[in-house]
């Protein structure tokens, strides 16, 4: 084919044939009939036919195209199919007279016409996310394809193609013409040439066969997986298969994934890697792959402008265009060399180790011994109180650390914590370039090796071979574009003798380019390449340890007994937090809503220097006699409603209940308890025997002993009585179990249970349930006890008690998390008459939880939540976010229901809002997704479908809009 025909061809618009001609054409030459709806296509036109029992595609090309290019893609087809291990393609259907293509006249225009197989399944491109696991996914299929394509020949494949990768500088030339904006087409056109600059010497090296060079999102057809992700496993559309360019192809796919990397172009690393593992690239395709990218964006812009002008009527094509103009800003958005270095690490490919050999000392008249390095880390002793968002704060404390040693300087590679960003959807530039060092004004500054200078605006660069030294703050004493020699003067540090001066010094092999100070982590590796550390400038110390994160993990894992689970697959390393943010290794700030212990919020200075104090002066057990166990107890009792004035102080939430059932034995004799489904009280033997939570158990509903009577839980959602009015129907199931205990004449110990259903969710309760179901507890000498250890203790905004929301006054309280903000401690606060009967067994103590620090911990997180406002918060801020998130209903189907009131709500996803059926898996693939966006989030319920809310009281309304703001995001763009 031609060059002319080429371009012939690529100002052709669609064949103009109407669904009701198709209509026609389909009954006539393959005796089909069903409903038409048209296909998006950029120069074929395409109907999709829907018989009732099957589905097919008719696709209608000019007759520019050749029989024998259709012929081999028909060819291919029929190929892939007979391979083992092969993507899933279209059937090629023939007319009524055996024929595969049919030509055919409209309105004196002749088309070629196939029909193909419709294959089922879901595309990519208009998915605004996909996760890295689609993303591998989609790579391995590219790989599976291509391996299925390696030894298919046909005398079709052989043709010129404006997609063909091999001919986009001629063929961008051609297309620039339609582009009127001249400051856009001088930038694409550039472009361009930067990319065939690039891949020019590659070329002879790359790898020839046929290759499908269009899998994209549009071409590809996918299933979902267990947890609702897309996995591409079909490919349609041969239109552009050719002989071309083995890594070409794999460079359209990379490309068809820009658009939905969100401006990052590391996001195709995954597909990268799927494919070599599947079908091994060598070196040099390797380094072919991101130019190759680029001029594919290059096309497909400017293919995009010239076809909108010349089809304005094509709204398939207008839609991509945005997102081509998307593809292009990102693939351009950062150095070849950087995606280079990128792609090769992918793969487990190393590059060229920078020599420095020879260099010679930047600051000839400092011992590098005497530097210090300050530590600016996410773990750094300099920081608390959040003083690292403070302005200049890195610059104080290095130059405070040079007037105490004489020079100081930070270190490379480390993760700035003053560079975190709270309410950030991605990670921020923490990982520095460079390291600033302060020292006197004056000092000399030396070349290490032999280069030609340059400096402007106070920047100074040293141009050697393959490197850079980049230099900010000395006062240069030679000319510019002055040739120098390794170890030559180049000027001296600005400022007075004994005054202290700062220099900035960074190394680069980028060439004509000013790298950035700092990266993102994700970019780490890969920049620190291209910006290497200065050790060999300033002496060791300056390489800031490597986070060990993986490392931890593995001996966590087999140090650690296997049931202390974490959270997440591949959990973030937290060092750090801050009010109602947690802080990882790499400087990544992430909004915690998952965090109930720390109800003050982290890190809070009044707290630590309260626990301080108090553990230098003296610690011990609850059996000695001092004065904070005196007024910590004093000020629980007065919390709690009359007549409940005796307090146990103990270590966990799990030991308050267990001490409450064992307080119900004792005062009662009896030993049978009342419980209900899905609510978990503890780990050990007796709150655990009253957990009946399946999320928390597996085995909890077949599992409990004989004493333990679980009830039907009131879950006024999904439960078998719906609404508020519903109390009745759940007493009843109470009073059936109560009968059965009274018919074994044994008597009833009591009932425990949540006021609010946290572990569901924090559903609360129907009106009047607690009340009832108290008085029939009573009625036979039984005891009622209140789990407050999640619900309680200001949580609920409106009141600080979950059961002041059912009105009414338990036996027993019990009392955890929250009340120590982390420190282990809880309580029992209970009658003098209960409280008593535990007597006769013998005296209790409990070794931390009344230890003078444990006390004083308590008070002052009490005296903090009274002086900050924090129930009110909670109320304030709780309501605000409640009413954004039932907002959510409205537009999301996903979203069922939200429960819980202040800071304790739950937001239940569902599949369908009438069978309620549980959205699980999408639930945990949702808390995924919000992770990446910088947000902790769990789910709970016995369903495992419920977004457990429960953040700290300090929550701001700035933060609450954050979190629903990133939920909506994952809701509307998928996970």
């Amino acid at each position: 084919m031609t060059d002319e025909t080429l371009a012939y061809r690529a100002t052709l618009p669609r064949p103009d044939v109407t669904a009701a001609e198709a209509g026609d054409l389909l009954q006539s030459r393959y005796g089909l009939s069903g409903t038409l709806t048209e296909l998006g296509s950029q120069q074929d036109r395409n109907y999709c036919l829907d018989t009732g029992e099957r589905r097919y595609v008719l696709k209608i090309c000019h007759v520019t195209y050749e029989t024998l290019e259709l012929e081999a893609q028909n060819a291919a087809i029929h190929h892939i199919s007979s391979k083992e291990g092969a993507p899933r393609v279209p059937h090629v259907i023939p007319s009524t007279d055996g024929q595969d293509i049919v030509a055919v006249t409209v309105r004196d225009q002749t088309y070629q016409v196939r029909l193909l197989e419709y294959l089922e399944g879901e595309g990519l491109t208009h998915r605004k996310h996909l996760p890295k696991e689609s993303v591998a996914a989609l790579g391995a299929l590219c790989a599976r394809l291509a391996q299925s394509l390696a030894d298919f020949t046909h005398p079709g494949l052989d043709r010129s193609l404006q997609w063909d990768l091999r001919r986009a500088g001629p063929v961008a030339v051609q297309l620039l013409s339609a582009i009127t904006d001249s400051a856009a087409r001088d930038r694409i056109a550039k472009t361009m040439v930067s990319a065939v600059r690039r891949i020019q010497p590659l070329a002879p090296s790359l790898r020839l066969q046929a290759v499908h060079h269009d899998v994209t999102g549009d071409n590809v057809v996918s299933h979902r997986d267990s947890r609702g992700r897309l996995v591409p496993d079909g490919v349609i559309d041969f239109g552009d298969i050719i002989r071309g360019w083995l890594i070409g192809d794999l460079a359209v796919t990379c490309a068809s994934l820009l658009h939905q990397a969100d401006g990052d172009p590391l996001y195709v690393l995954p597909a990268v890697k799927a494919y070599h593992e599947v079908y091994p690239l060598t070196e040099e395709e390797l380094r072919a792959l991101w130019p190759l990218v680029v001029a594919r964006a290059v096309i497909l812009v400017a293919s995009g402008e010239q076809q909108i002008s010349i089809d304005p009527e094509n709204d398939y094509v207008r839609g991509n265009l945005e997102l081509e103009r998307r593809i292009f800003d990102t693939a351009v958005s950062v150095p070849y060399e950087l995606m280079e270095i990128a792609v090769l690490k992918a793969v487990g490919m190393g590059t060229a180790v920078l020599s420095t050999e020879g260099w010679r000392p930047l600051l000839p008249d400092i011992d590098p011994a005497t530097i210090s390095f300050v530590d600016l880390g996410v773990s750094s002793p300099h920081f608390a109180v959040g003083n690292w968002s403070q302005a200049d704060m890195d610059w104080r404390l290095l130059a405070r650390a040079a007037a105490e040693t004489g020079t100081s300087a930070t270190r490379y590679g480390e993760y700035r914590l003053s560079r975190s960003k709270l309410h950030s959807a991605t990670s921020p530039a923490t990982h520095t370039l460079h390291s600033d060092i302060c020292l006197a004004g004056g000092t000399t500054v030396a070349a290490p090796f032999a280069g030609k200078v340059s400096w402007k605006n106070h920047h100074f660069v040293l141009a050697g071979e393959g490197i850079s030294l980049h230099l900010d703050g000395i006062e240069p004493s030679i000319e510019d574009e002055a040739d120098v020699e390794p170890g030559q003067p180049l000027g001296a540090i600005s400022g007075e003798s004994g005054s202290l001066g700062g220099l900035r010094v960074q190394l680069s092999t980028l060439v004509g380019a000013e790298p950035p100070l700092f990266c993102a982590p994700r970019e780490a590796a890969a920049w620190s390449e291209l910006c290497p550390s200065p050790a060999a400038l300033l002496g060791t110390g300056v390489d800031a340890p490597k986070p060990a994160s993986t490392e931890l993990l593995a001996l966590r894992q087999a140090h650690l007994a296997k049931p202390q689970k974490h959270y997440y697959e591949a959990p973030p390393q937290m060092e750090r937090g801050w009010n109602e943010h947690m802080f990882d290794v790499e400087g990544r700030a992430y909004l915690d809503m998952l965090n109930n212990v720390t109800i003050l919020g982290h890190g809070h200075p009044r707290l630590a220097e309260a626990i301080s104090e108090q553990w230098l002066r003296l610690n011990t057990n609850s059996r000695f006699h001092y004065a904070a166990i005196a007024e910590f107890s004093e000020r629980l009792a007065s919390l709690a409603p009359e007549g409940l004035d005796a307090v146990f102080l103990v270590n966990s939430g799990s030991e308050a209940n267990d001490l409450a059932l064992r307080l119900a034995w004792a005062h009662t004799g009896s030993r049978h308890v009342l419980s209900l489904l899905e609510a978990y009280h503890g780990w050990s033997v007796a709150s655990d025997a009253v957990s009946t939570s399946i999320a928390d158990n597996p085995q909890a509903l077949t599992t409990r002993p004989d004493w333990v009577h679980a009830v039907l839980s009131p879950n006024t959602y999904r439960g078998m009585f719906r609404g508020s009015e519903s109390a009745t129907g759940y007493l009843e199931a109470v009073i059936e179990a109560l009968e059965g205990i009274d018919t074994k004449g044994e008597g009833l110990a009591g009932f425990i249970a949540e006021p609010v259903y946290g572990n569901a969710g924090g559903i609360s309760l129907p009106d009047g349930y607690l009340s009832a179901v108290y008085g029939q507890v009573r009625a036979r000498g039984g005891v009622c006890i209140a789990d407050e250890v999640q619900v309680g203790y200001g949580r609920l905004g409106h009141h600080f008690w979950g059961f002041e929301q059912q009105g009414v006054v338990p036996d027993i309280i019990t009392i955890a998390k929250g009340m120590g903000d982390g420190h282990p401690l809880g309580a029992v606060i209970t009658t003098r008459a209960i409280a008593g009967a535990l007597e006769k067994e013998g005296y209790f103590f409990s070794s931390a939880g009344g230890s003078p620090v444990s006390c004083v911990a308590g008070m002052t997180v009490l005296d903090i939540m009274a002086d900050e406002k924090l129930q009110q918060n909670a109320r304030d801020v709780g309501d605000y976010l409640k009413g954004r998130l039932v907002a959510l209903i409205e537009t999301y189907p996903l979203v069922g229901a939200v429960h819980g009131m202040g800071l304790y709500l739950g937001l239940e996803l569902v599949r369908d809002r009438t069978t309620l059926e549980p959205a699980t898996e999408e639930t945990a693939a949702i808390c995924d997704r919000l992770l990446d966006l910088g947000v902790l989030m769990q789910p709970t319920g016995d369903h495992l479908n419920v977004l457990k809310i429960k953040p700290p009281l300090c929550l701001t309304p700035e933060s609450a809009d954050f979190f629903v703001d990133m939920l909506e995001k994952v809701l509307s763009e998928g996970w």
